[in-house]
């Protein structure tokens, strides 16, 4: 990210790739390494005035998590280049393959109340279970239709709060011409 997305309220973030796919490494977003630059203008805390106001909503709504078969309760906080901001939790269901997670239940809620001309320019994913929670390959996936590719993420990480911006997160996403 660069210093131009500062001033904007976000922070600026840079991350190290470290051994993806080289030995004892592995393909998740915990394998990057982020260093948050605390700049005046990102609103004080390590991630940003931004950021900060996302993963308090986001921790809202994990608190709504209907998740009775594995407790794990993940909330998610989409800011909308409108300025709007839209949540989502995750649902689960008895055939675990129809479980919703919170960055997509966040995402369709926000197409259905604002359309499908919608942008997504930060995003926050917190859980009541102080457990990693990256986005998974689905919601980055779905994400990716209406993410800006400098947008920052945050979410829990093995070794704490991570930010991104979605570029990295998902550096090879599928894409197809809209008609």
């Amino acid at each position: 990210m660069s210093d131009a997305h500062a001033g904007a309220g976000f922070p600026v973030v840079s991350y190290e790739r470290r051994g993806m796919y080289s030995g004892g490494g592995n393909a998740l977003a915990s394998s990057f390494m982020q260093t948050v630059e605390n700049k005046p203008e990102s609103g004080g805390g390590p991630l940003g005035a931004v950021l900060e106001e996302l993963l308090g909503l986001a921790r809202e709504a994990a608190r709504h998590s209907y998740s009775p078969y594995s407790g794990f309760k993940v909330g998610a906080a989409l800011k909308l280049g409108s300025g709007e901001i839209v949540t989502g939790t995750n649902v689960e269901n008895a055939s675990y393959g129809l479980t919703v997670c919170a960055e997509r239940a966040a995402l369709v809620r926000a197409v259905a109340i604002f359309g499908p001309e919608i942008r997504v320019a930060a995003a926050a994913v917190a859980n009541l279970n102080d457990a990693p929670s990256p986005p998974c390959g689905a919601c980055r996936q779905a994400l990716a239709e209406f993410m800006l590719p400098e947008a920052p993420v945050a979410f829990p990480a093995e070794d704490g709060m991570r930010a991104m911006p979605f570029s990295a997160l998902l550096p090879m996403a599928f894409e197809k011409k809209r008609k």
